[in-house]
């Protein structure tokens, strides 16, 4: 999939745990896990919003498009 959820980089760079973010967010716990690990094939905006003000940063921090070859 030519879109790359990067979750996983801003909570590293945030020392923040899926657990903490979950709290934070709330999401639950397995909701956040599919979208860490990529396997989520939407995301609303009210989500990424909420993730976004929780990690202080931007949707494009979250999401890349990679062009497939």
């Amino acid at each position: 999939m030519p879109i790359i959820v990067n979750l996983d980089v801003m909570m590293a760079r945030r020392k923040m745990s899926l657990n903490e973010l979950s709290d934070k967010v709330g999401l639950t716990l397995s909701n956040l896990s599919i979208l860490k690990t990529g396997k989520a094939k939407a995301i609303r905006f009210s989500t990424l919003e909420a993730i976004c003000e929780v990690l202080n940063c931007q949707p494009a921090d979250i999401l890349e498009f990679k062009k497939e070859d």
